[in-house]
């Protein structure tokens, strides 16, 4: 690793402007010249040869809104505008306070050259017992490194020397060992701000790390566990919890919040004081399988097929890969009996997960009903697989009548365009089923068993069958197929009165175009309704 920074051309271009902004503000405003350093998670990531877009700029003598101002203001000198160019700027004239800091820090945001620029000054920080917004003043350079999460993001870069500062003692070594440890004690480094828990495990699984052993005991500490439910809320949890799921390396980041206990702290519902403990026994088998799953082509194994297909079937892009990985989140959740209705006129109450997903980690809406529907759709899409590779007198098989493309269809088309996710839980509940769950009681022992390694593998070559043989039937993209029959064709074809009926008419036409892929007259998809008229008529059709 190495111990010296080379900027970008971009990084030069701001490193200079900070530095003219710097003498102006000393001889031509008669203040004291701010010490400028460049801190955090920049001067990390460029050790580690990592580029970065993101930097904090601190600021030793005034606060970072005041020297955006200054610095706004030596921009506007005459003799400064041909110095720079006009990506500088246009960048430097859209310098806000930043709302959700200014409060405590009076940091400044703006943009220049494609870096996102934060100034905040130097800080010491006091921490009431309450809350993790600490009282600020301002401090010396060891102040604001010893107040950060982890000594290797308090290492600073310094503007005047070109320098790596360690004020801690121990980031530049951490780095060496790759380890994540607290500049303070961890004890009170996370009863100060517990949030930093999260953080730690997010630097952690980011950057490949350890977390040192004494911050992994204040971390598994009830006392610490207690403060980041009580003091943090819930939008900052979620904030950590996105970017460990959506960041290079998810899987060490579930191992992490697993292995010290923290589950039923981060995913829970806060507002419920009487919410039960999820079971996380079982959890590890649900984000073991899907890391084998995206795994299958690793350098020192032979690709398996079966892996394969489940792999390029379910996760095609970025979004589908979150999805998956925040599903997997949720897979303690997916068996959770929902709250029974308040009357009989109530709504159904939505899935415990999707609860969770919504009060615990304040996930987005959209992605809540992707949640909703694949725990919902969960036992038919259990069914569908089973039935698949049951024997053709199967009574399961005759039920669901799977084999045919009509059928299937049909299915998916009802799960939505998110099918994919929905089969993806499926397949990751059953992983992490018990022998028991899975209907196979074992008499010689009173505790239940996880699935063998055999009885997974056949797990896994029954969905990805199942997909294969939808891909035959060409079904993959069948939530997209545009009905060759449409409301108003039937009510001129059938009655011009809608009603009940046109729901039923709609999957009557459809379940016809399936079974008549190559057809493509809509009049033989209404003949097929009006044979089935008798059918409609019980829904109100002709009344």
């Amino acid at each position: 690793m190495e111990k010296s920074i080379v900027l970008t051309e971009q990084e030069k271009t701001l490193r200079q402007l900070l530095l003219d902004t710097s003498n102006y503000i000393s001889t031509i405003k008669g203040c004291t010249k701010p010490e400028l350093r460049f801190t955090g998670g920049w001067v990390r990531d460029k050790l580690l040869g990592l580029s970065s877009k993101d930097i904090d700029v601190s600021i030793s003598t005034m606060t970072g809104f005041r020297f955006g101002t200054l610095m706004k203001e030596y921009l506007a000198q005459p003799d400064t505008k041909s110095k720079y160019s006009q990506d500088v700027l246009g960048g430097l004239a859209k310098i806000e306070a930043n709302p959700e800091k200014s409060k405590h820090l009076e940091t400044v945001t703006t943009k220049i050259l494609g870096l996102e620029i934060d100034l905040v000054n130097l800080r010491k920080e006091t921490y009431a017992e309450d809350s993790r917004n600490p009282t600020m003043e301002f401090g010396t350079p060891e102040d604001d490194a010893v107040r950060r999460d982890a000594t290797v993001n308090a290492l600073f870069y310094n503007l005047n020397t070109s320098e790596v500062e360690d004020f801690t003692g121990q980031g530049l070594d951490d780095m060496q060992l790759k380890i994540i440890r607290t500049p303070l004690p961890p004890y009170q480094t996370f009863k100060d701000d517990p949030l930093r828990v999260l953080r730690c495990i997010r630097f952690a699984s980011r950057l490949g790390f350890k977390i040192d052993c004494e911050a992994e005991q204040s971390m598994n500490d009830w006392e610490i566990k207690d403060a980041l439910r009580i003091k943090i809320s819930r939008e900052r949890v979620g904030i950590e919890i996105t970017k460990m799921l959506k960041g290079p390396y998810p899987y060490e980041a579930l191992c992490l919040i697993d292995r010290l206990g923290l589950y039923n702290i981060v995913f829970t519902n806060p507002l419920d004081h009487t919410f039960k403990l999820a079971d996380t026994g079982p959890w590890k088998q649900a984000y073991n399988q899907l890391l084998e799953i995206l795994n299958f082509d690793r350098e020192d194994a032979t690709p398996i097929k079966f892996l394969q297909i489940i792999n390029s079937t379910l996760i095609r892009d970025a979004q589908e890969l979150h999805l998956a990985w925040l599903l997997g989140a949720l897979v303690p959740w997916a068996k959770a009996a929902p709250s029974p209705r308040k009357t009989s006129y109530s709504k159904p109450s939505s899935p415990v997960a999707a609860v969770v997903a919504r009060e615990g980690i304040k996930i987005e809406n959209k992605v809540l009903k992707i949640i909703e529907g694949a725990v919902l759709h969960l036992q038919e899409v259990k069914d569908a697989v089973a039935a698949q590779s049951a024997s053709s007198t199967s009574p399961l098989k005759r039920k669901l009548e799977t084999s045919s493309r009509e059928a299937q269809g049909m299915a998916i088309r009802r799960w939505g365009s998110h099918w994919r996710s929905n089969v993806m839980f499926a397949l990751l509940v059953q992983a992490s089923e018990t022998q028991n769950d899975a209907g196979k009681f074992n008499k010689d022992k009173k505790v239940s068993t996880f699935l063998t390694v055999t009885e997974r593998r056949g797990l896994l070559k029954s969905y990805a069958a199942w997909l294969a043989q939808l891909k035959s039937l060409d079904l993959l993209d069948v939530v997209s197929l545009k009905p060759l029959v449409d409301g108003k064709q039937l009510l001129e074809a059938v009655s011009p009165n809608n009603g009940p009926w046109m729901q039923r008419a709609l999957a009557i036409a459809m379940e016809w175009q399936l079974r008549n892929p190559n057809e493509t007259d809509p009049h033989l998809g209404i003949a097929e309704v009006l044979e089935r008229r008798v059918e409609l008529e019980r829904l109100g059709l002709g009344c």
